[in-house]
Formats: C-alpha cells, structure tokens, sequence
C-alpha cells in the first residue's frame, strides 16, 4: 500500500493530489480503487516521478487505472480545496464525464491544459490550476524583486557614481 498523507479513504468526485517531488501530478476518484487522470502517452502504470516526461508532451491520453498504480511510492491526499471557492458538480456527473473520457487523447500544456486543470474542470467546471497560479506569481515576484535591485543599483550610480570625465570637469 502506498503512503498517504492521512488515513481518509476518498469518495467518488474527490480530487487527489499526488506529490512527485518538483510538482504535484492529479486524480479524479471514480470509485472502487480506480481513478481516471490526464497522462502522457508514454507514461506506464506505477511511474511515479518518471512521469515528468509529461511536461514535455504536447498530447496527453485520459486512463483509468488503480489509485495505487498510479500513486505509486508517492504521497497523497484527497485535495478538493477549491470548494470553498466552487460548487462541487453533482457526484454521479463528475465520474460520467471522467469515464466518458477515457482512452480520448487531449491536447496537453503545462500552463494550460495539464492534469490539474483536467481534472478541476471535471470536479468544478472550471479549469484552473493552482500550481501553474503559484509558479507564475513566483516568476513576477522574482521579476519585481530583480527590477527592484536593477533600479537600486542605477539609482546608486547616478547619486553616487559618475563617470571619470565629469568628476574631472568639476574640479
């Protein structure tokens, strides 16, 4: 059995969020130990981390396969945080709409369209994907914080700085 972050067995319709290390790769729970995600072509049952191969694709195939295989060594936990921010869609539609789409081969983007957001459009409608939100609030931070010290630093020479001639001039 795999390691979970808790002991809480997952309803059908319930989000799983499986932790590989750099990123977090999603589930939706269909029932009776089976899950339906959004995965490479390449990806084989039980890969785990190696499955970072997904970034690099540009299609992405629907399976159903056991949480266990999917989960691997990996953690989880059932992840259904944004109801708060959404209603949940009625049980019964979210596994119809999941099964429905196995087998179906999906385009697949990292910002756009990857695992999370699949299975966030199944759960909520809405396709959205929080790790994409935060990779891309740490890039405008990082941003921010480099055009911060970049405008320091110029602000610095002009106070302080001064090229070699107009010190000479003032002299």
């Amino acid at each position: 059995m795999a390691p979970t972050l808790y002991d809480e067995k997952p309803e059908p319709g319930d989000l799983i969020e499986i932790f590989r290390g750099t990123y977090q790769h999603w589930a939706v729970y269909v029932g009776e130990g089976f899950v339906v995600h959004l995965a490479p072509p390449s990806e084989v049952a039980g890969a785990g981390s190696s499955s970072m191969m997904s970034v690099l694709s540009e299609k992405a195939i629907v399976k159903k396969e056991e949480l266990w295989d999917v989960v691997g060594l990996d953690q989880w936990k059932i992840s259904n945080s944004l109801d708060d921010k959404y209603t949940p869609r009625p049980v019964h539609i979210i596994v119809r709409e999941a099964c429905s789409l196995v087998g179906r081969e999906l385009p697949y983007c990292v910002f756009r369209g990857n695992c999370e957001h699949f299975v966030n459009e199944l759960r909520y409608g809405k396709s959205e994907s929080r790790q994409v939100r935060k990779a891309g609030e740490t890039v405008m931070w990082t941003g921010i914080a480099a055009a911060v010290s970049l405008g320091v630093v110029a602000m610095a020479g002009a106070l302080f700085g001064g090229n070699k001639k107009q010190k000479e001039d003032t002299q």
